[in-house]
């Protein structure tokens, strides 16, 4: 192997001052400046533990008693907030789990307790009270470790149903599988993993949290795993999404709250609620009545009167309206075994403001329930939305896709473009009753719509 030195040329001296450049910019300054701050502490405590026995030796008790309790406050508040993050910028961090510590109520009554049991032990020199504080200090040492064990080696899964609503309650499945082959784990707490520190969650219409209340799960047996039902409810349409799951406990004294984080990103999408609403009800009938009058087909009730066809049956001939024209006439009627609907939602607002967005959900409400009547009616169905188009089809067919993208429409500000486009995009629908969904302003509609749709207005929801 050759050696590199500064007589074997020129080159030699560039790579050294790289790499010496290349170690001062890559620097851990932050563990670098909390491994001098533990350091100094410690100093400081070592110092204040000399002291104090000094006082003690020269008859100043009461001296001698803050100084020894600064000491070990001092050495406690190192072990506690610097030792865990050296300790993770070694190699431990490859095989140790990351467990967050938090003090409880009990905790913090508990330390206090020791921190006095220490000025009187150090005060006085009596080995029964060094050994009721070495007993103390156990307890809070055994309570890691025996915590560690009981967060370590679990599997989480958070099952959901594939069609989830709005406003409308369900149950998940929470299950949590322990692969520990001796020990059990005691005493769960599982709620949605929180951010970081520095990081805002973005609570808009589309993005949310999956499970907003925690779960407790007192006992999984080793070598198997425990499901929970969880109740949720999503108060509003959109997607939800949960990275990750927070699992801790306060075993076995309930004198540290242990955390550990479990990555598992999982994402929903909530549909708008199809409940029908009372402005439902009062709509249906005028719609339903419109549908009638308009549709043609083999009902009972008379359309109109037209030229014979080849396909048409001899039974549907108007004998009256034949002999006046001297020509085969026959009757259409009312279509009531075959709908054909084009259903039309107008994502455009002319203002943004919270009355507006109030009426924009009440539209998008009205339009899924009107969506899923028709499903539940079997009728033949075709959705029109800004960038999304269905062809006619049976609404039992794209009754999903139509609530998912209901679940994800956003308002936009109205312009004279839009009303363009939505205008030819109508015109260019299949041939079928239109039911149009819109926030525009009344006198804005052009009289074609009028003339060939049926409109509801989103202030009037």
């Amino acid at each position: 192997m050759a050696t590199l030195t500064p007589s074997s040329g020129r080159g030699t001296w560039r790579d050294l001052w790289a790499l010496a450049r290349y170690q001062l910019t890559h620097i851990d300054r932050a563990g670098w400046r909390r491994f001098w701050m533990a350091l100094f502490g410690l100093s400081v405590a070592f110092f204040l533990a000399l002291y104090s026995t000094a006082l003690r030796e020269t008859n100043h008790p009461a001296a001698s008693a803050v100084m020894s309790l600064l000491s070990l406050l001092i050495a406690f508040l190192v072990a506690l907030k610097i030792v865990p993050y050296l300790a993770k910028r070694t190699a431990l961090e490859r095989w140790m789990m990351k467990v967050e510590y938090e003090f409880t109520r009990e905790g913090v009554v508990y330390f206090l307790m020791i921190m006095l049991l220490a000025g009187a032990a150090l005060n006085t020199g009596n080995n029964l009270l060094f050994i009721i504080l070495a007993t103390l200090l156990a307890g809070i040492l055994l309570s890691g470790i025996l915590s560690a064990i009981v967060l370590s080696q679990l599997q989480l899964d958070f099952s959901l149903p594939e069609h989830v609503f709005a406003e409308r309650p369900m149950i998940s499945r929470l299950t949590v599988e322990n692969f520990k082959w001796v020990f059990p784990s005691f005493s769960l707490t599982l709620s949605a993993r929180e951010p970081q520190k520095g990081k805002r969650r973005n609570f808009t219409p589309t993005t949310r949290q999956i499970l907003d209340a925690p779960v407790y799960v007192p006992y999984i047996p080793h070598r198997s795993s425990v499901t929970q039902h969880v109740e949720l409810t999503f108060p509003c349409r959109g997607r939800y999404t949960q990275d990750g799951f927070r699992v801790s406990t306060k075993f076995p004294f309930g004198l540290l709250r242990k955390s550990h984080e479990v990555a598992a990103r999982q994402e929903i999408l909530v549909l708008p609620n199809v409940q029908p609403t009372e402005e439902f009800y009062e709509i249906l009938p005028l719609i339903g009545g419109e549908i009638e009058s308009f549709l043609k087909g083999r009902g009972h009730d008379l359309y109109a009167i037209r030229d014979y066809q080849e396909s048409d049956s001899a039974r549907h001939v108007d004998w009256k309206s034949t002999a006046k024209a001297q020509q085969l006439k026959v009757r259409e009627f009312t279509r009531e075994d075959e709908r054909r609907l084009v259903l039309v939602f107008d994502g455009s607002l002319a203002a943004t403001d919270e009355k507006t967005l109030g009426h924009f959900e009440k539209g998008v409400s009205f339009c899924a329930c009107l969506a899923w009547h028709f499903h539940e009616i079997d009728a033949q169905m075709q959705f029109l939305a800004e960038g999304f188009e269905t062809p006619m089809s049976p609404a039992g067919e794209i009754i999903y896709p139509v609530l998912e993208k209901l679940a994800l429409v956003e308002p936009k500000l109205d312009s004279t473009a839009s009303l363009a486009d939505l205008e030819s995009r109508i015109a260019s629908a299949a041939r079928g009753f239109h039911i149009v969904i819109t926030s525009r302003a009344r006198g804005s509609i052009p009289t074609n719509l009028w003339g060939s749709s049926y409109l509801v207005f989103m202030d009037s929801l």
